[in-house]
């Protein structure tokens, strides 16, 4: 399933924050937003994902636009984990992630051993096995980013749009999310702020100022000229003798 957006654009009182954005994700592709604090990663991912209405433009979800599909539909296709994602404190783990097969349910089609086996799925994929019973109070701020995670799987989306997911995770967690969703043969598109993990994306889309600066494979797109004019930063780029993967090391621009 393919997405993307025609001149898109978001303003706040007058104030373009995110504007001119042409984007396309092929289906299967793993697509990294980069960019400074401010430069409109989250409000881009909340207008791809209909929650936030474009000021001008339009998103298309495989050619068709956002705006004319229903809420159910639009959450059997796609599913956002936004970055500061909450829920009530009186919750277990396990209804968390249920909530997440709440668009595939009717009074025609009610729970069934097939929904508990997606949920059943979803925790061990984000290592919470056993974490049902658990309440969302006891839980540590990467453990509650897992379970969102979590419940975005068991929507078991084309389309998965994630807002720094790996956000208050353990580095042994970073990379085993990061695996999973290149693991995975849904389409996604992540926002991120290590550029070392945007690396593992097959492109990248970097913005600046609310505007598309650059798009294309990571490998190609990042380089020293467009992190000094992004980040204010020195970028070298090296070659890990393990694998051959390239390592980006960042220092203060001079």
């Amino acid at each position: 399933m393919s997405l993307k957006c025609r001149n898109l654009g978001w303003s706040a009182r007058g104030k373009p924050i995110v504007e001119g954005i042409e984007l396309k994700v092929e289906p299967g592709e793993m697509l990294g937003l980069i960019g400074p604090n401010g430069s409109g990663k989250s409000t881009l991912l909340r207008m791809l994902a209909g929650i936030r209405k474009p000021s001008v433009g339009e998103v298309l979800l495989n050619e068709q636009p956002l705006y004319a599909m229903r809420q159910r539909d639009i959450a059997q296709k796609l599913a956002l984990v936004e970055q500061h994602a909450d829920t009530t404190e009186r919750i277990t783990v396990r209804d968390a992630v249920e909530l997440g097969r709440t668009p595939w349910l009717s009074a025609l089609r009610g729970w069934s051993p097939e929904d508990d086996a997606i949920v059943d799925r979803a925790l061990e994929d984000v290592d919470l096995a056993g974490f049902d019973n658990r309440q969302w109070h006891t839980l540590s701020g990467g453990e509650r980013q897992r379970v969102h995670i979590a419940r975005a799987l068991a929507q078991q989306p084309q389309i998965l749009l994630l807002d720094e997911p790996t956000n208050h995770l353990d580095i042994r967690h970073q990379m085993a999310i990061l695996q999973m969703v290149a693991n995975l043969k849904t389409t996604c598109v992540l926002a991120l702020h290590d550029l070392n993990q945007a690396m593992m994306c097959h492109k990248v889309c970097v913005l600046r100022g609310g505007r598309k600066v650059a798009q294309g494979a990571s490998r190609e797109v990042l380089d020293e000229l467009l992190l000094r004019e992004t980040f204010g930063v020195r970028a070298h780029f090296l070659e890990d003798p393990n694998d051959g993967e390239t390592i980006i090391r960042i220092m203060p621009h001079a």
